[in-house]
């Protein structure tokens, strides 16, 4: 969910970008983001994503059953197209036409990829016995619902 969506209710087309790039980088790393958790800070799977790309790290982000060296280019490039897709800023996400040229190489300058929403998640405090731990989404914004009923 993008984090215009899950703040202000907001929907667009910019919104289908963040989960396409959300959905990206799960079948590039082949963990799912609301399961993933990176104890030592904290971060989600775009965040730990965003963190490995900043470190010029990022083939330990690929799953190894696809990482194949004769395609580590291509691979690469679909986790910049993701972390594209999911900066914070509405404005800063790039709009599904340009993500396909840029799948496609029709774009080949891609820009470096901002902060990512929803970086951070925390633990959530039930933990089952057997030994999987429900895992909690969260950002630097607070929501807040409010139910309107006629009188």
């Amino acid at each position: 969910m993008s984090p215009e969506y899950a703040i202000e209710g907001r929907f667009s087309e910019k919104s289908d970008v963040f989960s396409f790039g959300v959905l990206l980088l799960e079948i590039v790393s082949g963990k799912r983001n609301n399961l993933f958790w990176y104890k030592e800070m904290s971060l989600s799977l775009l965040g730990y994503a965003f963190k490995l790309w900043n470190e010029n790290n990022i083939i330990s982000f690929i799953d190894p059953a696809i990482a194949v060296t004769c395609f580590l280019g291509e691979i690469q490039k679909c986790i910049q197209v993701g972390l594209l897709c999911v900066q914070e800023s509405v404005h800063e996400r790039p709009t599904i036409s340009t993500v396909i040229s840029m799948l496609r190489s029709e774009i080949t300058n891609l820009p470096h990829p901002k902060q990512p929403g929803f970086t951070y998640t925390q633990k959530s405090k039930n933990v089952e016995s057997s030994s999987k731990e429900t895992h909690q989404s969260s950002s630097k914004y607070f929501v807040s619902l409010t139910c309107l009923s006629a009188r």
